[in-house]
């Protein structure tokens, strides 16, 4: 299990379907299906947190404020600089537990002592592209939603990396990865973060388990001579991480050599000192894994 080290952000208990986290000076709770367990509620900040996303009945939810929270806040990661607000389905902006993704993004790019190509697709409000671009990274972010684009322009200003040599691009990331290699373009690293279910700006229908492995397949050739990692993230729950690490195996690593790794990605909880899984990060990268299960 790999986990993210954060100082604005904290886990502080789960329990019963819903985590109680600090948000830099805001205190959430929000819904989480897979916490099943229901251990006591004793730290008080359950009951004095911010605001409370509520599920409703009929699908989706509302945030309840118990005092008002800011329309947008920030939170910092090192050098970054996210801006976040309360949104529908609970989300808040960014994932946390990405962060360890994050780290692994710009250890490798700085490492590379060269100019380097980034491919971000599913860039959502862009941490894992303003990562790519402090460490000295030229990035392409896609992203299907006009907002989310926006939002993620937002960021690298807040940030103070408006000015570095990113590409904002709203499209559907299918049909622009087609485009790619039809212009013959080619990246270092890509890092790829789908969505389970989604919807593309025409319309199109998005399930994670049907396209993944085209789309992989279909990104292979937008690797360069000399690519230095593969990123692939999933949050969802019939995908392991061994399942993505074989996607990778056979798909470039058979082309590129180097190693293929995986492992779950979590939040270490202040209450219990556990750690509460977040997902599944598989990475092709060149030379030997390093901080990862290695297949």
């Amino acid at each position: 299990m790999r986990t993210a080290k954060w100082k604005e952000y904290e886990l502080i208990d789960t329990s019963d379907g819903e985590r109680l986290e600090r948000w830099g000076s805001v205190v959430l709770i929000r819904p989480d299906p897979q916490i099943i367990w229901k251990t006591p509620r004793e730290n008080p900040l359950w009951k004095k947190a911010d605001a409370h996303y509520l599920r409703s009945a009929s699908g989706g939810g509302h945030w309840r404020e118990n005092r008002p929270v800011p329309p947008m806040w920030r939170i910092h990661y090192g050098e970054l600089t996210f801006q976040l607000k309360t949104m529908g389905f609970k989300h808040t902006g960014i994932f946390p537990e990405q962060a360890v993704n994050w780290d692994f993004a710009m250890e490798k790019i700085r490492s590379a002592k060269r100019p380097v190509r980034v491919l971000n697709l599913f860039g959502y409000t862009g941490a894992a592209t303003l990562a790519c671009a402090l460490a000295g990274a030229s990035v392409c972010h896609v992203d299907a939603s006009r907002g989310m684009v926006a939002w993620a322009k937002e960021n690298a200003a807040a940030c103070g990396l408006a000015d570095r040599p990113v590409r904002w691009l709203v499209d559907d990331c299918v049909k622009f990865v087609r485009r790619e290699r039809r212009r013959g373009n080619v990246y270092d690293g890509i890092i790829m973060d789908p969505p389970s279910y989604g919807r593309g700006p025409g319309g199109e229908v998005w399930k994670l388990e049907e396209e993944l492995y085209p789309l992989v397949e279909l990104c292979g050739p937008l690797l360069s001579e000399h690519p230095l990692f593969f990123l692939l993230n999933s949050y969802t729950a019939g995908l392991s991480p061994s399942v993505m690490a074989y996607l990778l195996g056979i798909l470039v690593r058979k082309k590129h050599g180097g190693s293929v790794a995986a492992d779950e990605i979590g939040l270490p909880v202040t209450q219990s000192g556990l750690v509460l899984p977040c997902g599944s990060t598989a990475v092709w990268q060149s030379g030997d894994s390093i901080g990862f299960n290695q297949f």
